[in-house]
């Protein structure tokens, strides 16, 4: 009988012991962040494919050597609703320009799709993500950079919703005729336009979310005033960073986004990530403007590598963000406004060779995500990040349209 108990509490102590060994092994985090990667709906709300392609033709279905962008980079990172922007730059309103190229960068995205059917499908609303995520298609829904295009009429904002468009950045790199610009000394709105309010109310009926990067801070406020759906900052980060870069957010900026449901969707760009890289590259950006207004006779790629030779012997070489960086302004988000309120915008394709060490191209999400276990987060609030905060807002804004009517 006693060597009976002496075996019994031999076996527990050898359970306990086997139980206390493997708490004390440290789990694979980057198996974990590969399964997460693959198992959670990735959404990156900004991806600038169509307009890389438009100058770039290229065949993204299969692996490429270039670009951050392409079908089994996609796959291996987990990626499955990339937003393709509808980016037209600024200067073509001016010419009348807009609308065609964006119907054409649509054409392009359709053509896409149509290529390859079996991988690729155009998503109208979250539950065609969640219906495309299931059957093993990367959804591509379409956000318009630049509203521009609507020209001044509220039935090309139905158009542009008819063909897919289910954001619209209210203004780029000058102020248009909708909203001032963060890039634009010209404030002629001192916000938006009368149009621009309009705009955001039609914005509000159709179901298409109303997207705050690029836009000044004044015209920030006004759509916290009027908008009565949730609104996204697609592409932008912190300004608690960048102190004086206002194409990122500020703290009260971010509070209240968050306050009206809203997310603000992380920028890649080191510009966007750390102080020393956007007085880089602001210095640098300036230096090659007056560069090539000093030697028109050259085209613009011969102006580029002979001014980028010129500028690399004088001040060294791009101080990169890494992932670390990209990590401290989510962290400064939730800290700030909770994580229901922050996800992706990478705007990969967008921000040329600037991209953070370790978030290089679209295969890099579980880096990510492998950052966010190692700060502690959860996995229900890494599904967060990775998706799900983007999805509850195109919830709102589908929802609220529908009980508009």
């Amino acid at each position: 009988m006693k060597f009976l108990k002496f075996s019994a509490c031999l076996a527990v102590v050898t359970l306990c012991a086997c139980a206390e060994r493997e708490a004390d092994s440290p789990v694979d985090l980057a198996a974990e962040a590969d399964r997460i990667a693959l198992e959670a709906i990735i959404v990156d709300s900004h991806v600038d494919v169509p307009y890389r392609l438009q100058n770039h033709p290229a065949d993204v279905t299969q692996a490429l050597e270039d670009g951050d962008f392409d079908y089994p980079r996609a796959v291996a990172g987990g990626l499955n609703v990339p937003f393709m922007s509808i980016y037209t730059p600024a200067e073509l309103e001016a010419e009348n320009g807009s609308y065609a190229l964006a119907e054409e960068l649509i054409d392009g995205v359709e053509a896409l799709v149509a290529s390859a059917p079996d991988k690729f499908a155009i998503a109208r609303s979250s539950s065609e993500v969640r219906e495309q995520f299931a059957a093993g298609l990367i959804s591509l829904p379409l956000g318009m950079e630049n509203g521009s295009p609507i020209a001044g009429d509220l039935d090309n904002l139905q158009h542009f919703y008819d063909r897919g468009v289910r954001y619209v950045t209210l203004a780029h790199g000058l102020s248009n005729h909708i909203s001032d610009s963060s890039y634009d000394e010209n404030r002629q709105w001192g916000g938006l336009s009368e149009f621009g309010i309009e705009v955001v109310r039609e914005m509000n009926r159709l179901g298409i979310m109303v997207d705050v990067s690029h836009v000044s801070d004044e015209a920030f406020w006004k759509v916290m005033e009027i908008s009565t759906v949730p609104a996204i900052a697609s592409h932008s980060s912190a300004r608690h960073f960048t102190p004086g870069f206002e194409r990122n957010m500020d703290d009260e900026m971010i509070v209240e986004l968050a306050r009206n449901g809203g997310v603000i969707m992380i920028n890649y760009g080191s510009a966007f990530v750390t102080a020393e890289a956007n007085q880089y590259s602001m210095a640098r950006w300036a230096a090659q403007d007056a560069f090539r207004a000093e030697h028109q006779s050259l085209s613009e790629e011969e102006a580029s590598e002979q001014f980028e030779e010129i500028w690399a012997a004088e001040h060294g070489p791009y101080p990169y963000a890494d992932l670390s960086d990209v990590l401290d302004h989510i962290d400064h988000v939730v800290s700030i406004a909770g994580v229901d309120h922050v996800g992706i915008g990478s705007d990969y394709d967008g921000v040329g060779d600037s991209l953070p060490t370790g978030l290089k191209d679209v295969s890099s999400y579980p880096n990510l995500v492998r950052g966010l276990l190692e700060r502690g987060y959860s996995e229900d609030d890494v599904k967060k990040i990775l998706g799900e905060n983007l999805l509850r807002v195109w919830d709102a804004a589908e929802g609220h349209a529908a009980a508009a009517g």
